[in-house]
């Protein structure tokens, strides 16, 4: 992991947050902004990664003292993070149409109206830095045997949406799951474009009436 001094400036916490708002940080990226600093022995980044992973959904918010015995982190800023979830859960109201995508699993239910169409259709999904859904847009509709899309219409809203990354899916009318030559072209492009762009692409999804398949997992992406 390199560390926050080898990153570009524009690409630091602060500066990212000040550009794109709160909504593009990953979650380790918002602890970074929120203890601004490392240690002389440990960058800032492998104590935000170390606190990241006691504070992850599901799991019982760790107490000062835990926080506060992680290596780089110190009583100072074991407060500093508290401080910022408590005043997150007094203020912070749940929105029930908030998804939180995390695997493809997470994505099929709102693609699957993707199985039945006698068409080819290409969906973009913009996510922000929490991996929560923003948007889904389709992009084209009934392109065979062609590229499917180029990559500055998948991420013209994605810009617009200030997202964090985006899964792109589209589906197979002829049922097969097997990603075509096309499918593989068409992912590293956008994979390249979102590099450039500061937009990952999470993922790229193949829809067909028996299921799905995610060019990630089956290390195309």
């Amino acid at each position: 992991m390199r560390r926050m001094r080898d990153v570009p400036q524009q690409n630091r916490p602060r500066e990212k947050l000040s550009k794109k708002g709160a909504a593009a940080l990953t979650d380790t990226e918002l602890i970074e902004a929120i203890i601004g600093r490392g240690t002389t022995r440990r960058d800032v980044r492998a104590i935000a990664r170390d606190i990241g992973e006691r504070i992850r959904p599901g799991r019982i918010l760790p107490s000062y003292d835990e926080l506060s015995a992680v290596d780089g982190v110190g009583p100072v800023k074991a407060v500093q993070v508290l401080a910022c979830y408590e005043l997150g859960r007094r203020y912070y109201c749940t929105n029930a149409d908030t998804r939180r995508i995390s695997s493809p699993a997470d994505i099929f239910p709102v693609v699957e109206d993707l199985r039945g169409q006698r068409q080819e259709h290409f969906v973009c999904i913009t996510l922000n830095g929490a991996g929560e859904m923003i948007s889904r847009r389709t992009i084209t509709i009934g392109l065979l045997n062609h590229s499917l899309v180029h990559p500055r219409e998948v991420f013209a809203d994605a810009i617009t949406d200030r997202a964090a990354s985006i899964i792109c899916v589209h589906n197979h009318p002829s049922g097969s799951l097997d990603p075509s030559p096309q499918d593989i072209a068409i992912t590293g492009q956008l994979r390249e474009a979102g590099a450039m762009l500061g937009i990952e692409l999470l993922d790229h999804i193949i829809v067909t009436k028996t299921g799905f398949v995610s060019l990630k997992e089956k290390g195309i992406l």
